[in-house]
């Protein structure tokens, strides 16, 4: 098994050595479409051997397949800057590599991500095991989806595998609740372009229910002070991305 490690790139020096040193070894090419870095991205991309290439942002969809129809190798490993492989996850990359009849039967793994939140590893509640498609045949997959939260779409079996992908995702408080904004804006956008609105009950009842299921039926109090946080900030974003879809369709309604 040949694998292209694929991602998409904008200002990522401080993400990307880690990200690289964690799969370098394993990939047998590594593609980055950068999107208008203006730091050292492009210069560490180069050192670890990444072949570097430019495309003017088109989404998160429209980027992923971008990078997707530039890998060389029949499978693909779709990774973020802001993550990496584990050694658990590694070791099984490899075995994968190294006995090609352990994938014949497949057109992907799915993968649990692990996030690194305040220090601790979050392993309860919304945010875990979060299993996702990220080692793939690239002629079975696609991505879709509206302008955040993409989703891949595959043809085939799928197995598991057992390691964690580490996602090292929020620098602090402040920056976890400015991409939350940034996420329930993108989300309320898609929806609006859709014709959907929603009732005045919405940004209260699904924002209940997020935290609820959350931080009690996913047990996202056995995280800690954490656990609570991320709870709490789900909700949030929640009911932020039902005010701003009720505000849009009223702008629309009223003409304005």
């Amino acid at each position: 098994m040949k694998i292209s490690f694929c991602l998409i790139t904008l200002n990522e020096e401080s993400n990307l050595p880690r990200c690289l040193r964690s799969c370098a070894d394993l990939a047998d090419e590594i593609v980055i479409l950068d999107s208008g870095s203006t730091d050292g991205t492009e210069r560490i991309a180069k050192e670890f051997g990444a072949r570097f290439e430019h495309q003017d942002w088109i989404g998160y969809v429209g980027q992923k397949n971008k990078v997707l129809s530039l890998a060389t190798h029949e499978w693909v490993f779709s990774i973020d800057a802001d993550e990496e492989l584990s050694p658990e996850l590694r070791a099984e990359v490899h075995r994968l590599k190294a006995d090609e009849r352990l994938s014949d039967d497949f057109s992907g793994y799915l993968m649990p991500r692990c996030v690194l939140y305040e220090g601790r590893w979050i392993r309860h509640g919304d945010w875990y095991p979060d299993r996702l498609v990220r080692l793939f045949r690239c002629r079975a997959a696609q991505f879709a989806g509206g302008k955040v939260h993409e989703r891949l779409e595959i043809r085939g079996l799928l197995d598991s595998l057992k390691g964690d992908l580490w996602h090292h995702s929020f620098k602090d408080r402040a920056d976890h609740w400015a991409r939350c904004e940034k996420y329930a804006r993108l989300w309320a956008e898609t929806q609006h372009e859709l014709g959907k609105t929603a009732g005045p009950l919405a940004p209260f009842t699904h924002a209940a229910f997020r935290w609820f299921r959350g931080y009690v039926l996913k047990r996202g109090f056995l995280d800690g002070p954490q656990g609570w946080r991320i709870a709490a900030f789900c909700a949030r974003e929640v009911a932020l991305k039902y005010r701003l879809l009720r505000a849009m369709h009223a702008a629309r309604a009223s003409g304005s």
